[in-house]
């Protein structure tokens, strides 16, 4: 669900490495671009953002995540639909990798799920841009403002 015109956006993604690889979904159901990102979603109100991770992760992969520490705050915006989108990126586990080929998200929106190394992810297009320097780096939280959605 997107936003009322003007008002920000609160989004949860998880950066879900296990053995070395990340874990990336398609960005739209349409597949208008092939464009990768974190699973997660839209925070709902009155539910800590940890726990709408889970869910979100859950929902669009079928895997149950730890949610660790957050690492990663990003801006998206798109001054000309009136969106602006706030996301809190945490390190999450997971104890096995393998996805159900036959799950699916109750939303329809992932389609596609992928585990990448930091070599494969370089010949995809990602949002953030930052996403593989955050994802392999063991480092602070990083703040990555305003970004265009594409471009």
């Amino acid at each position: 669900m997107l936003p009322r015109s003007g008002a920000i956006r609160v989004a949860v993604r998880g950066l879900v490495m296990h053995d070395n690889r990340l874990l990336l979904v398609n960005a739209w159901a349409d597949h208008r671009a092939a464009l990768w990102c974190a699973p997660g979603g839209g925070a709902e109100a009155h539910s800590a953002l940890p726990d709408n991770l889970a869910r979100e992760i859950y929902e669009e992969t079928g895997l149950r995540a730890e949610v660790g520490a957050v690492c990663l705050v990003n801006e998206f915006h798109d001054q000309a639909r009136g969106f602006h989108q706030v996301e809190i990126f945490f390190r999450c586990t997971v104890a096995d990798r393998s996805i159900d080929p036959e799950w699916r998200d109750p939303e329809g929106v992932v389609k596609s799920r992928i585990w990448v190394n930091r070599d494969e992810i370089a010949d995809l297009t990602v949002k953030p841009s930052c996403l593989a320097e955050v994802a392999w780096q063991e480092s602070d939280l990083t703040y990555d403002p305003l970004e265009p959605l594409l471009g």
